[in-house]
């Protein structure tokens, strides 16, 4: 069965898509720590970050660096974080988001409620 990254990139389900290319797709957190919280994915269904072949997981990373740049043109913040934790959805992923401080990295923390349009405008500034 796919995972839900699958089915989204699908089109099955809507994403706030902000860039996309043969191999990658990144969209908004739905659930995020911060405005421009996103997700990036590898279009290969792998579940874990590091079973990734070496080419596959190296193109992420440049990919996400290039979406990273782009929020941070678009979100004040003073970096963008890179977390990595992959327990939730069985489909490699990373989570860029702005940030002031290392505080703002705590997935503990409350996640902020979003209205639709919100998410739509964040989406359409970072995808520029």
């Amino acid at each position: 069965m796919a995972t839900i990254f699958s089915r989204i990139i699908a089109g099955e389900i809507p994403s706030y898509k902000v860039a996309e290319d043969d191999r990658y797709y990144a969209f908004l957190d739905i659930n995020p720590l911060a405005k421009g919280h996103t997700l990036v994915v590898p279009k290969q269904e792998v579940d874990y970050l590091f079973d990734l072949d070496d080419e596959t997981l190296a193109g992420m990373m440049v990919f996400a660096k290039q979406v990273a740049a782009k929020i941070k043109r678009e979100i004040a913040c003073k970096k963008v974080a890179v977390v990595v934790l992959g327990l939730e959805v069985p489909h490699a992923h990373i989570h860029l988001i702005p940030i002031q401080s290392e505080n703002d990295v705590d997935f503990h923390r409350e996640k902020l409620k979003l209205a639709p349009e919100e998410f739509q405008e964040i989406a359409r500034k970072i995808a520029r």
